[in-house]
């Protein structure tokens, strides 16, 4: 079938649900963590994620949408913005459950990483602290918003872009010079509400073209 995502919506028939998200998969998840300017810390999940530049590095999330019931921004917007940083942690298998946790709407005055029972860390460059389980994350610096077109409701789409200025790796994860991704085991989003871990048996190498 075809359709016209801009006439008919991202569920005309047969289709139950909202089918973009499950049209570009698997994605990297953007667990974000950021803090406001009172010290409370943020932490979310973003489906729409991932890494843009080499050299320097740098990151992208959407926040996009609303706070349920109200006109704010989202806080991992609002905070970013206020204060110049965030941080991207990396969510593996062992994690799904306090990312899920993570994703729930509570008021700006909860600390959403100690809601989910994650110890915090502190980072070496950037005031928003890193999900100390996580194997991997990246401190950033947010050098601009990219405000898209509006959804077809009237709701806000945002690009957060964010230079990486500081990377932690486990050192637990490091194997013969390479991050060894055996011992990672990311978690992926797909469509819906389903995720995939990325599983040893199913990595495998392709050599490029000379």
């Amino acid at each position: 079938m075809f359709f016209e995502p801009g006439k008919v919506g991202m569920k005309p028939p047969p289709f139950k649900h909202t089918t973009y998200n499950a049209l570009v998969v698997p994605r990297p998840i953007g667990w974000i963590s950021t803090v406001d300017q009172e010290g409370v810390i943020n932490l979310a999940p973003y489906s729409f994620f991932n890494a843009l530049t080499g050299d320097p590095p740098h990151v992208m999330y959407c926040p996009n949408g609303f706070k349920p019931g109200t006109t704010e921004k989202k806080d991992s917007l609002v905070n970013a913005e206020a204060t110049g940083e965030f941080v991207f942690n990396l969510c593996t298998e062992e994690l799904k459950q306090q990312m899920n946790i993570t994703s729930a709407h509570v008021p700006r005055s909860v600390d959403e990483m100690a809601e989910a029972g994650l110890e915090a860390a502190a980072c070496n460059l950037v005031k928003p602290p890193r999900v100390k389980a996580s194997p991997i994350a990246l401190e950033c610096k947010h050098r601009m918003t990219v405000t898209l077109p509006s959804s077809r409701h009237g709701t806000p789409n945002n690009v957060v872009i964010g230079e990486v200025v500081g990377i932690h790796v486990a050192d637990e994860v490091i194997s013969d010079g390479i991050i060894d991704i055996h011992k990672i085991r990311p978690l992926a989003r797909l469509g819906y509400l389903d995720y995939a871990t990325i599983e040893p048996e199913n990595i495998f190498a392709i050599p490029r073209p000379e």
